[in-house]
């Protein structure tokens, strides 16, 4: 395994600890500032809009797993192909659990460091 591709991954642990933890902070920090994300049924949106959900979603609890298929390293640009399932428990609610594909499209920075640029995120209900 590649330096980068140890980066990598260690980049999407970082993201799935953060989130669990509730860290906004470091979770914005794992991604460019002109980062698109693309959800079924929602025009693509970004960093602000991104955010924002996360602000709304604050205080509820958060638990995920994923596996990367495919991870391939292309100069300053990589992509990533994974498999994730994720559950989060809004207040007094149920827990909503989503399983599915992830492609994530990631670029190095000026600093050594990968962050995501692009994700599209294909989890269903499950």
């Amino acid at each position: 395994m590649t330096a980068d591709e140890r980066a990598i991954r260690e980049l999407i642990a970082a993201w799935i600890s953060a989130s669990r933890a509730g860290d906004l902070d470091t979770v914005l920090g794992l991604m460019t500032d002109d980062v698109v994300f693309m959800v079924p049924g929602t025009e693509p949106f970004g960093r602000a809009a991104f955010a924002a959900a996360a602000m709304k979603m604050k205080g509820t609890p958060f638990e995920g797993t994923g596996e990367v298929r495919e991870l391939q390293v292309l100069g300053d640009w990589a992509f990533v192909r994974s498999y994730l399932e994720v559950a989060m428990t809004p207040p007094g609610g149920e827990a909503v659990r989503r399983k599915g594909w992830v492609l994530s499209i990631l670029r190095k920075g000026g600093d050594g460091r990968w962050r995501i640029a692009r994700d599209a995120n294909l989890l269903a209900k499950a």
